[in-house]
């Protein structure tokens, strides 16, 4: 039995498994035992946890700061066509591209001193997720996975935290063990696919693959009993869980008012918001929505305002709907992005890639809203004032859910990392 022996196979194997049986498919099985030490160089700032949950809004590809929550009124070369509008917090003025977010800034903190290292898409979308650069020997764990490694899963049936988006990179568990990878939905109306059995399929047919699995397991478990193989049965365990959970209720939008889901947006990212706000609903801790692509490197004028037009629905309405459900004091908005774009614009009336001046936002979750935090200068090019690395605005999120910024864990080669690379949470944000 070759395909018992045989590691490299047997993950093949196990991996197409668990998509026949039960419609779930792994992401890195990478192990290691964690040990914990004092960590050094890290924030040793604690706190008690002002969020119990979070929502992660990522712009992918680079969301112009200039044209959305960072404009530049004064500077008519900079700003091009887009104007600037006052919001219901005195002296703050948004995008005009913005009109909904801006009713309700004062529920927000802008974090307009954003700078990055990474300048290109890959590198800056990873370093934003996980704090550390990218390298091709080693896989870092997004803040989902270090939420629930520290702190556990919210619901014991559902997921520990959700991707909604079609991100095939995202950095998942890193080095953990697979079942703190994110469930991956592309289609927030579609909710989980192989869920549910077709007619033919009875639970006796079930039961008698699920047997035959176990049985084909169990001589390559017994020769390799080490965290990777284990982390299979996990997954499966995992998946049969949810798949009985009357808790799955929660994926599913047609529970949710035709109005309401309207005037979230009737597109996926819209939808995603909504879909993410159920989630947390039923004690899923973690879930980002991701959105894109911002890289408007052509057409910039026209294709921001498309592209707000859907993110100032969603955002405006997941804020007011989590305010008035008693949520948003216990859930931490955030809108994230790799970098801002070029105060110059390009010969395609374009703005190209910008990491040293942007802006991120958070909302709720302990943060005092109706303030700016940091600033870039006159023409949006650089952060001079509060300067905010992207570990500091991780440390930042992190600090929010009450997780240990100075403990260290170890990867599967025995190097020690934190939750944030030496990051030092913005602590002047939260009310």
């Amino acid at each position: 039995m070759n395909l018992i022996k045989d590691p490299f196979s047997r993950r093949t194997f196990v991996s197409g498994a668990a998509k026949s049986f039960l419609g779930v498919s792994a992401m890195s099985v990478l192990g290691g035992k964690a040990f914990a030490v004092p960590g050094q160089e890290a924030s040793k700032v604690k706190q008690v946890a002002t969020a119990h949950n979070v929502i992660y809004l990522y712009m992918t590809g680079g969301m112009s700061h200039l044209d959305t929550f960072d404009p530049k009124p004064e500077n008519k070369e900079v700003m091009g066509l887009t104007k600037t509008i006052k919001t219901n917090v005195d002296g703050i003025q948004l995008s005009e591209n913005l009109p909904l977010v801006a009713r309700q800034m004062d529920k927000i903190a802008l974090i307009r001193s954003m700078f990055s290292t990474q300048g290109a898409h890959e590198q800056g979308q990873y370093y934003q997720h996980t704090s550390y650069t990218l390298r091709s020997s080693i896989r870092h764990p997004s803040m989902g996975a270090w939420l629930e490694k520290f702190q556990g899963r919210g619901n014991p049936t559902l997921p520990g935290s959700v991707m909604i988006g079609n991100d095939s990179r995202h950095p998942g568990a890193g080095f953990f063990e697979s079942r703190f990878a994110p469930l991956m939905i592309n289609d927030p109306e579609a909710g989980i696919n192989n869920v549910k059995t077709n007619q033919w399929f009875t639970e006796e047919r079930f039961h008698d693959r699920l047997s035959i699995a176990k049985q084909l397991d169990k001589q390559f478990a017994e020769t390799y009993n080490v965290k990777n193989v284990r982390a299979y049965a996990d997954m499966y365990d995992d998946a049969l869980k949810m798949m009985k959970s009357e808790e799955l209720k929660a994926f599913d939008l047609s529970n949710e008012p035709d109005a309401l889901r309207a005037k979230y947006g009737n597109d996926r990212f819209g939808q995603g918001c909504l879909l993410a706000r159920r989630l947390v609903e039923h004690g899923v801790r973690f879930v980002e929505v991701s959105f894109g692509n911002w890289d408007t490197h052509n057409a910039n004028f026209t294709r921001v305002p498309e592209l707000c037009d859907e993110l100032d629905s969603a955002l405006s309405t997941l804020l007011q709907d989590l305010s008035s459900r008693g949520m948003l004091d216990n859930t931490l908005v955030v809108l994230a992005t790799e970098f801002g774009r070029t105060p110059e614009v390009n010969a395609n009336d374009g703005r190209d890639h910008h990491a040293t001046g942007f802006t991120t936002l958070l909302a709720g979750g302990g943060v005092r809203g109706g303030q700016v935090y940091g600033a870039t200068d006159e023409g949006g090019k650089k952060a001079i004032d509060k300067p905010t690395s992207i570990p500091d605005f991780n440390a930042t999120i992190a600090y929010a859910l009450g997780l240990p910024l100075d403990q260290v864990l170890y990867s599967p080669s025995k190097r020690p990392f934190t939750v944030t690379d030496k990051g030092k949470p913005i602590t002047e944000v939260f009310a």
